[in-house]
């Protein structure tokens, strides 16, 4: 009854829009026209004026700096920076996409709004990541890793630029450079998990398992990473070491259909009906046009 099969969980792909192209960000400070100190109490509001509605209010801290995030940059919105005694300031703008859109706005007390000179500018580096990003998604990879070492030139300290070439080296297979750059990334921003799933794709692909074990320890506790460990002892007829995987796949994932189904056939094989009958039908509850779902009805007939 024991069957071999060739998993279909890829626990490390990289999703195809993995680089975000929609996203916006405003930084900023709110001070006094006339004594340039920071404005207590202020808050903007935040309107969307096309596409969709939405509409924030966002507390600037007490040093007077904020930080807005927008998770759709494409739209038109309309800032509100106000504060009590001061004279509110709007502004329509549609930000460019990435970070950071600075704009420092001086308000006066119960009089005009000094408008601060120029355009809401953006960094460079951020400039050539978002093209990168964009050719990235487009699948034009060697345009894109041009783009994004062209950001971490301009900004040295851009971690999502190393962590978008990390990302697409290993996506190309350059598993030598996706190393040095996700390592790199992990030095301005040591919890990104990502980088970790990247060095232990690469150092895998390139037969580093001393290397591989030691960041895989340092990964969040990932179903289908367990489940292959699973499927291959299963295959190797070590029915009772891949139990412990199984249910450690499911503690981390509840959801995670083919760790029952599998469960429930390596308790059928061990002749424990109640255990199987179970699992067989969490498995069908959870997927019920699974590809073993036929196979796990018919089970249930014979472990009653």
């Amino acid at each position: 009854m024991r069957r071999h099969f060739t998993l279909a969980v890829i626990v490390l792909a990289f999703a195809a829009n993995a680089f975000a192209t929609g996203e916006a960000r405003l930084t900023g400070k709110i001070t006094d026209s006339v004594t340039k100190k920071p404005v207590e109490n202020a808050s903007i509001n935040v309107t969307a004026i096309e596409g969709k509605t939405f509409k924030q209010d966002y507390k600037v801290k007490n040093d007077g700096t904020y930080a807005i995030f927008l998770l759709d940059g494409t739209l038109r919105y309309k800032f509100t920076f106000s504060a009590p005694g001061y004279q509110s300031y709007e502004e329509t703008a549609k930000l460019k996409l990435g970070e950071p859109n600075t704009r420092d706005i001086e308000l006066t007390p119960g009089g005009k709004v000094v408008i601060p000179a120029g355009e809401i500018k953006v960094d460079p580096a951020v400039l050539a990541y978002n093209e990168g990003a964009a050719l990235a998604n487009d699948r034009k990879d060697a345009e894109a890793l041009a783009k994004f070492e062209e950001a971490v030139a301009a900004k040295p300290d851009l971690a999502a630029g190393w962590q978008a070439l990390a990302k697409l080296n290993a996506r190309t297979k350059n598993y030598a450079k996706a190393i040095e750059d996700a390592n790199k990334a992990l030095t301005f921003d040591p919890d990104e998990t990502d980088m970790y799933a990247v060095l232990f794709e690469s150092y895998t692909a390139t037969g580093n398992k001393a290397k591989a074990d030691e960041v895989r320890k340092k990964l969040p506790a990932n179903a289908g990473l367990m489940f292959n460990d699973a499927a291959k002892l299963i295959n190797s007829g070590k029915d009772a070491e891949a139990e412990p995987l199984l249910k450690n796949a499911i503690a981390a994932d509840e959801k995670f259909a083919p760790a029952y189904y599998e469960l429930g056939m390596l308790y059928v094989r061990a002749g424990k009906n109640a255990d199987a009958k179970s699992n067989l039908q969490k498995y069908i509850d959870l997927d019920p046009n699974g590809k073993d779902a036929a196979t796990a009805k018919e089970m249930l007939k014979y472990v009653k």
